[in-house]
């Protein structure tokens, strides 16, 4: 098999296949290795791993970590690349092709049955208009995994990597946070893809922690107080309570954030996963009683 990453292999194989790009479902396909070796060293991808990959194109990161993994599940919703791998992935005997729509997928089964009780690492080329279902959907699931790596738009790694009072800092950033440790491992411009997406994008690796980042008293109202204070960001973290119908009084949620030593008009933005556990604390005691 020739260069996966080469314009005109690509262009032959699609051709070989009468297959085109189907922009609804977000293929744009890596075509430079440097990347696909970064992924791979920045995933600790070795001879002892086992990986789950989702929307594999072509099958150009898919042979890469087949070369170095023990075992690839990978899984592609397009039927029509079915024909494809299995001409691009010739050879390997240590790829599991899956034809399925990974958000529909029981991902428990699915780990269980192709992984047995080990610890996966899902490593993925993700399309960008469905990237945060998938990702929450892994997280729902982390006991699977040991970490996940995965090409983004950069922005939303931006977001899921940032800090509070960061301009990129949002829910997301709080959901992602709270099960793991994200680091940007590296930016990938346009021209890296086949046909080059409209934005950059960006390799992050989610290290998945063994316990929450924080320990608030009711995790689900933490989450339903995160929410609230985002849903509209110029909003401060009092009138954006108020209006969430969690059932606390607006004065009462402003004497939580002065015992706590937080300024009244202070926005969601501004609070850290432990700021959020504390007050969560405190709401819920007032709940409870």
């Amino acid at each position: 098999m020739g260069n996966l990453t080469d314009i005109k292999e690509i262009k032959s194989i699609m051709a070989r296949f009468g297959k085109s790009f189907t922009k609804s479902l977000g293929q744009n396909f890596l075509i430079n290795s440097e990347v696909i070796d970064n992924i791979i060293t920045g995933s600790d991808v070795n001879e002892y791993s086992s990986v789950l990959e989702i929307g594999p194109g072509i099958g150009v990161l898919t042979k890469a970590l087949a070369e170095k993994a023990k075992k690839v599940v990978t899984v592609e919703i397009d039927k029509k690349l079915l024909p494809v791998l299995e001409y691009t992935l010739e050879g390997y005997n240590n790829i599991t092709v899956i034809n399925e729509d990974i958000l529909k997928l029981d991902i428990l089964k699915l780990c269980r049955e192709n992984f047995g009780d080990e610890k996966v690492k899902v490593v993925a080329n993700l399309p960008y208009y469905i990237t945060t279902p998938i990702i929450m959907k892994l997280l729902e699931f982390k006991e699977c995994f040991s970490l996940v790596t995965v090409m983004v738009q950069k922005e939303v790694a931006q977001r899921m990597a940032a800090n509070a009072g960061n301009k990129d800092y949002a829910s997301l950033t709080i959901a992602v946070q709270y099960q793991t440790k994200p680091v940007i491992i590296a930016n990938v411009p346009p021209e890296f893809f086949m046909p080059p997406p409209k934005v950059s994008s960006s390799v992050i690796r989610l290290d998945i922690l063994d316990k929450p980042a924080v320990t608030a008293s009711d995790e689900k109202l933490f989450f339903r107080l995160v929410h609230a204070s985002f849903a509209q960001r110029r909003k401060t973290f009092v009138n954006g309570i108020t209006n969430a119908g969690i059932g606390i009084t607006k004065n009462q949620i402003s004497n939580i954030l002065e015992e706590l030593g937080f300024d009244a008009d202070i926005r969601g933005e501004k609070l850290t996963l432990e700021d959020f556990a504390k007050i969560t604390d405190k709401i819920k005691v007032i709940l409870d009683n």
